[in-house]
């Protein structure tokens, strides 16, 4: 099961018991207090893993403690300290504090390690309490408290694309096609119910990571249909890639304003991202009637039509692409950077669709 928000309550460990303890030998004659000090209680810590991809395992474990500290003996023996307990979480994981909603820590990079909740610190033997006018101190202190905090796990998936759409537009194949990712698919809508990661290879050494979310529909930003639910899962993503259904009863022109909208309506941010378009299933209309569609639908954004690229679009159908990535080079971040119709079925643009995309992928990390 996918999780993507669990409620938890977490304790650091409490400091064992100072000891009140005196030394006892053959020979020796009062030998004073020698109590040993408590251990100190475990931390608790947050590790990020990429083994990790969901916070379902915290399902059943809504109350997580480190372990206390033990007493301290005779001797001058100190207690052993507990251990610290390491919650590991998945990349893209922000701790919340539940009462303020202030975000606490943001687990974005594989290895990263925080202490969350000091553990308390162990009581003092009774060897600490001695003086020339106390020489058989009867008392050693308690360990101190825990820390106990209510917190909110949210995981919001990193990737560099995200696809957005209505449901059933094609974005599962396309992901299936471009990158390693594997989710379901099939002809009907909200086939995709959980977010998915795919990673998308150029060449042996260069990559970006692609995410797939379920269809928006219109209201989503209100609560309607499953997008509201995982739209968070590309709030960290630079690049959009809306995907148009050129076979969709809905008007092209209805499609990419309802998605811009709610994408804007959602988060301030995803409104002001570099994005592109795609235009899909290219296969299952006559090729006529793709170019009528594709030409009106980028005269409508008021653009006109490329004349070749660099990244040998298929000619044989109207698209555009912006001359440059680079902002002091002309890009204009108001316009989508391509409008390219493609069919993942036939493997339509495909190719080209990748390096154009990897092309802007590239700018943005710079």
């Amino acid at each position: 099961m996918f999780t993507d928000s669990v409620e938890l309550t977490v304790s650091s460990g409490k400091g064992g018991q100072g000891c009140v303890a005196f030394r006892r030998e053959k020979f020796v004659l009062n030998g004073g207090p020698n109590g040993g000090d408590g251990g100190k209680g475990g931390d608790i810590w947050f590790k990020c893993d990429n083994n990790t991809h969901t916070l379902s395992h915290f399902q059943r474990k809504m109350h997580i403690k480190a372990e206390n500290g033990k007493p301290g003996e005779g001797s001058n023996c100190t207690g052993k300290s507990g251990a610290k307990k390491v919650i590991i979480v998945p990349p893209g994981t922000q701790i919340i504090d539940q009462e303020s909603g202030e975000v606490l820590f943001d687990m974005v990079e594989d290895g990263q390690e925080v202490k969350f909740l000091q553990g308390g610190k162990g009581g003092l033997g009774n060897t600490h309490f001695k003086s020339p006018t106390n020489q058989r101190p009867t008392y050693a202190q308690p360990g101190e408290k825990g820390e106990t905090r209510n917190i909110k796990l949210d995981l919001k998936l990193i990737a560099d694309i995200g696809l957005v759409g209505f449901p059933n537009v094609g974005k599962s194949t396309l992901i299936s096609t471009v990158s390693n990712a594997r989710p379901e698919i099939a002809n009907y809508e909200f086939t995709t119910l959980t977010p998915k990661l795919g990673q998308v290879n150029i060449g042996d050494y260069e990559s970006f990571v692609m995410a797939d979310i379920p269809g928006i529909i219109g209201g989503a930003h209100e609560g309607k249909g499953l997008g509201i639910e995982f739209l968070r899962h590309i709030e960290r993503t630079e690049i959009l890639l809306f995907m148009i259904d050129l076979a969709s009863y809905r008007d092209l022109k209805e499609q990419i304003e309802v998605l811009k909208d709610e994408v804007a309506s959602f988060s301030q941010k995803l409104g002001t991202s570099r994005y592109a378009i795609a235009l899909t299933r290219t296969d299952i209309v006559p090729q006529e009637e793709v170019s009528q569609k594709v030409a009106e639908f980028i005269k409508m954004l008021d653009l006109e039509s490329s004349k070749g690229s660099e990244f040998d679009f298929d000619e044989d159908l109207p698209y555009f692409i912006q001359e440059s990535v680079d902002e002091t080079l002309g890009y204009d971040r108001e316009k989508p950077y391509f409008v390219v119709p493609i069919s993942s079925a036939i493997n339509k643009n495909i190719e080209p669709l990748k390096y154009a995309l990897f092309n802007l992928v590239q700018q943005t990390r710079r």
